[in-house]
């Protein structure tokens, strides 16, 4: 009989894009698909399950949306770590309709490279 206090084992795609997230640089990010690409398997959409799921414990505030724009309801929580750790802000553009600042992925985005492993060339290529 088992122990009902037992967490069930993370999967193992669940725990290589957890690694991911730990190693982004406090200050920089990486997309949904920029992690996929990383672990050549999978997509953002898995990806975003995956932080979606089990990445509370993990920096999720560090593995975003292409676009830049901040987790839907999460803005507050995400604005504080992005502003501590220094990351690159765009301020709201007046068409969003919005108060809330975006990412500057020029800026922000990291790619992998200093991390070694992984496709980060691929990285490089996105816009």
């Amino acid at each position: 009989m088992s122990d009902e206090s037992e967490t069930p084992a993370l999967p193992e795609y669940a725990e290589r894009v957890l690694e991911v997230a730990e190693m982004i640089p406090p200050g920089r990010v990486m997309t949904y698909g920029d992690v996929a690409e990383w672990l050549e398997e999978g997509g953002p959409r898995q990806v975003g399950r995956v932080m979606a799921l089990y990445g509370g414990g993990a920096p999720w505030w560090r593995v975003v949306r292409s676009d830049g724009v901040l987790l839907p309801g999460h803005e507050p929580r995400a604005l504080g770590h992005y502003r501590a750790e220094g990351t690159p802000l765009r301020t709201a553009s007046r068409q969003s309709g919005t108060h809330v600042p975006r990412l500057d992925m020029k800026r922000a985005r990291w790619d992998g490279a200093a991390a070694g492993g992984g496709s980060a060339q691929a990285h490089t290529t996105h816009t």
